[in-house]
C-alpha cells in the first residue's frame, strides 16, 4: 500500500472578491505535473461562495461532475432546460457526454454555500448528457451515495462516492477499493492503517490522503476525533 497525505493549507486557492475555491489538483493557473490526477479523478474543488457568487454558464464535454452540497444553497442551471435550488445534503451528478452549458450560482441563505466539486474521466465519450440528484442519502458512517453501489449513476465503471457522518468517537472501516482519496470537509479524523504498530495519520479540516495499491490492505478504519464530515472516493486503479 502507498500513501500520500496532503494538507489543506498547501492546497492552491483561487481567490476572488465573492468566491474561493481550493483545488487537490492542477487547475487552471496552477499546474503541477506531478498532479494532475488520481486514476480518474481528475478535479476536487472546494468552493466557498457569498450570495449571489457562484459560476455563469460555462461548458463542459465528456466529463463526470460530481457535486456536494454542504452549506447555504445553490442554483442550477443548465442547457436541458433544468433549473433546480440544491439545499444541503444534495448530492448532484452531471454526465456532461457530448457538450453541455450549465451555472452554479448561491442563493440566498441563512449562511454562505459551500460545495465540493469532484471531476472524473468517463469511460465512454460522446454519450447524451445527463443529470442525476438526490437529498437526505448521507447518515452515520461511511454511506455510498453516486456510483458503483450507490442511488446516483457516474459513468466511470467502478467509482463510488461515500459520504462521511461520523460522531466523535466512533470507528468505521474503509471500504475494500485499489484506491481511496479521502476528504475531510469538517472535523478530525484519525486514519488506522494495517499495520498494528504504525501510527494512525491525523487527517483534519481541509486535509486529503490518496491511498493506492491497497487491494488487500485489510483494517483501514476512520476513528472519529470530533464530529466529523468527508468525502471519499473509491477509485478503480
Amino acid at each position: 500500500m502507498q500513501m500520500s497525505v496532503y494538507a489543506g493549507s498547501e492546497r492552491f486557492a483561487s481567490r476572488h472578491p465573492d468566491r474561493v475555491t481550493h483545488h487537490s489538483f492542477s487547475f487552471g493557473e496552477f499546474y503541477d505535473p506531478e498532479n494532475v490526477s488520481f486514476g480518474p479523478l481528475i478535479a476536487h474543488d472546494d468552493h466557498h461562495l457569498a450570495w449571489g457568487a457562484g459560476f455563469s454558464d460555462h461548458t463542459h464535454a465528456d466529463v463526470e461532475l460530481v457535486t456536494w452540497v454542504l452549506r447555504g444553497q445553490l442554483v442550477h442551471t443548465d442547457s436541458l432546460g433544468a433549473r433546480s435550488l440544491l439545499p444541503p445534503g444534495t448530492v448532484q451528478v452531471q454526465s456532461a457526454g457530448s457538450g453541455i452549458t450549465h451555472a452554479e450560482i448561491a442563493d440566498t441563505s441563512a449562511q454562505p454555500t459551500r460545495f465540493v466539486q469532484s471531476w472524473l474521466r468517463p469511460d465512454e465519450l460522446g454519450e447524451p448528457p445527463a443529470r442525476f440528484t438526490a437529498s437526505g442519502l448521507a447518515g452515520p458512517g461511511l454511506v455510498p451515495v453516486a456510483g458503483e453501489g450507490a442511488e446516483l449513476p457516474v459513468g466511470t465503471a467502478g467509482a463510488t462516492l461515500w459520504i462521511g457522518t461520523l460522531a466523535a468517537g466512533s470507528t468505521v472501516p474503509l471500504p475494500v477499493s485499489p484506491r481511496h482519496h479521502l476528504f475531510a470537509a469538517s472535523g478530525t479524523v484519525r486514519l488506522r492503517l494495517p499495520d498494528a504498530g504504525a501510527t494512525p495519520v491525523l487527517v483534519e479540516p481541509g486535509d486529503a490522503v490518496r491511498l493506492w495499491e491497497a487491494e488487500d490492505a485489510g483494517d483501514l478504519a476512520l476513528e472519529a476525533v470530533t464530529d466529523t464530515e468527508l468525502l471519499l472516493w473509491t477509485l478503480p486503479v
